[in-house]
């Protein structure tokens, strides 16, 4: 039998969220670090664009598997102690990659990394929803957006300069400091006790396979994926509907206000990622940009969305979530015919366009894991803020994949003419993505009654 946690919400624990915050920082500069420096490695292993892809959306799709698996086992394990064990893992694998000198060393590196990394973002907002009062929560989940923000900034300009003057090797050092945080998660986390209880082990391998062979078979066609991917979604789905505590709860997954949630958070971080893909290679082919350069032309648009995330959470507070999910789908819309019409006029364009898509994916993040805290009940938060997370990091990996793909049909060196396509494309999915907040809106969510101030 499962028991709650013995610790209250409490405004205590709002400096614990400043920690982990912290620990997302590093874990999402670990991201965009090496969005800067995929053109200089697509050049050093001689890769194509859809190959050199899989640094990245490998990472997000280990990522989506591994952030779903911790914040169940919070049901279980302490939250602190499932920290320990994948910033432990991260930091080992990040001193594993330092030493890569080959693409496969580099790819076997980043994907350990990620299942270590997968600890920090999902159980640090299944922290801010378990510990949190309802009234500073949204602040707390901005505060953490704020650092992934953060983390968006200044990892493209710290990937470029140590891309630039010393190697791209030398990006995994950067990682090992998350090791610092662990005597302090210690010192202010609360203290739980371990549950008894049973795990899904195979529902787990499952979810995983499942988006693996799918991804997998969008960036190579190949038949036996597809077959892959579709009997691993039937074991799935039998193993949801046969299992007494499956991995994926079916519960959650037949709210339908939930699955609009992750529709849009799905959509919104499929445009994200494939903007992140396409700007470092764009402002090198076409405006022969150096990667600290094209560091410093991302970094304002992410600091600005660092900084707004603060004020987000106090509009989050003041206004609710519904507004703020408005707000988030005009600017990526917005980003996108930036993108579309402006980016082949001048590099300046692509700075702002990043603005406006860094700003609108803080906006996105913090409102839409707020939402899925008010609409589910208290016993549901840890497992749908996880599946949220897990679908999140399968938009990550489909925007890198899906990117590459389309510059594949092109020939390199590519022109302004080339990114045409991905980016309208882009346009769409936003397009679709508003019409499914539209839907949400018309169907209010019941708010969770259970929830009160502390």
């Amino acid at each position: 039998m499962r028991l709650s946690p013995s610790p209250e919400p409490s405004m205590k624990y709002f400096k614990t969220v400043f920690i982990l915050s912290a620990a997302v920082l590093i874990v999402v500069m670990n991201t965009t670090m090496f969005n800067i420096a995929l053109p200089s490695i697509l050049r050093e292993f001689s890769l194509e664009p859809s190959e050199g892809a899989w640094i990245v959306s490998g990472y997000s799709i280990v990522l989506a598997v591994f952030t779903i698996t911790y914040t169940r086992l919070t049901d279980y394990i302490p939250i602190r102690h499932l920290l320990t064990i994948g910033i432990t893992i991260f930091s080992l694998s990040s001193i594993l990659g330092f030493f890569a000198d080959s693409y496969l060393w580099l790819l076997t590196a980043r994907l350990l990394q990620a299942s270590g990394a997968a600890a920090i973002p999902g159980l640090s907002m299944v922290f801010a929803g378990r510990y949190i009062p309802p009234a500073r929560r949204g602040s707390a989940y901005a505060l953490i957006a704020s650092s992934s923000s953060l983390g968006f900034g200044l990892g493209p300009v710290a990937g470029g300069f140590i891309t630039d003057y010393v190697d791209w090797n030398f990006l995994f050092v950067v990682t090992v400091m998350v090791l610092f945080i662990v005597p302090l998660l210690y010192r202010v986390m609360p203290a739980e006790t371990t549950k008894r209880g049973s795990f899904d082990v195979w529902g787990a391998v499952w979810s995983g396979g499942t988006a693996t062979f799918f991804l997998l078979y969008f960036s190579t066609f190949t038949p036996w994926y597809l077959a892959g991917g579709i009997l691993a979604a039937l074991l799935l789905w039998r193993r949801i509907n046969h299992t007494a505590v499956p991995f994926i709860q079916p519960e959650i997954l037949k709210n339908a206000q939930y699955r609009k949630i992750l529709y849009m958070s799905f959509l919104g971080f499929t445009l994200h990622f494939a903007v992140l893909f396409l700007m470092p290679i764009m402002l090198e082919q076409v405006y022969e940009k150096g990667a600290a350069a094209i560091g410093l032309i991302i970094f304002p648009g992410a600091m600005l969305s660092a900084v707004a995330a603060v004020y987000i959470g106090r509009l989050i507070d003041s206004y609710g979530n519904i507004r703020i999910l408005l707000l988030s789908q005009v600017l990526l819309i917005i980003a996108g015919v930036i993108f579309y019409t402006f980016s082949g006029v001048s590099a300046y364009f692509i700075m702002i366009g990043y603005m406006f898509t860094s700003f609108g994916f803080s906006s996105l993040s913090s409102s839409s894991t707020n939402e899925v805290s008010n609409i589910l009940p208290n016993e549901q938060i840890g497992a749908g803020i996880g599946l949220k997370q897990q679908i999140q990091f399968i938009g990550s990996a489909s925007g890198s994949v899906f990117a590459g793909i389309l510059l594949d049909f092109r020939k390199q060196p590519y022109t302004v003419s080339d990114f045409s396509l991905p980016f309208g494309i882009l346009i769409v999915f936003m397009a679709l993505s508003i019409l499914t907040l539209a839907l949400y809106t018309r169907k209010p969510a019941v708010p969770n009654v259970q929830k009160t101030d502390i």
